[in-house]
């Protein structure tokens, strides 16, 4: 009986383009941010395979997606996006940020209106 072909997260979420390098991937795997099927992977040499859900956070969002392949290379953003089907939610719209009423004169932000634009910008997964 074959069983189905796996392959090392850190490497899978490298190349399904998810992160610039593998030592990346390997840090948020170690970090204890992602979770297959939703358990807790705890090494980057957790081994997972098509069928398998994959859950953890990209920047701002928090990615779920279905593992449909494995790659045999770090292909081009098209192939690798024929590795997974993406089960995320579709992206809520974030607020733009409303400008800073500035007084006439100087258009560069106070030190104070970057602390104001760098506390609405921050999210929930920060």
């Amino acid at each position: 009986m074959e069983t189905a072909p796996r392959i090392r997260v850190d490497k899978w979420l490298w190349q399904a383009r998810f992160f610039k390098s593998r030592s990346l991937a390997a840090a948020c795997v170690t970090g204890g941010h992602l979770r297959v099927n939703g358990n807790r992977a705890a090494k980057a040499s957790y081994s997972v395979g098509p069928g398998d859900v994959l859950t953890f956070p990209q920047g701002r969002l928090v990615r779920v997606v279905k593992i449909v392949a494995i790659g045999t290379r770090r292909g081009p953003a098209p192939e690798a996006q024929g590795l997974y089907d993406d089960l995320s939610p579709p992206e809520e719209q974030e607020k733009p940020v409303p400008p800073i009423a500035r007084i006439e004169g100087n258009s560069r932000p106070t030190k104070r209106d970057r602390r104001k634009l760098d506390l609405e910008r921050r999210g929930p997964l920060e």
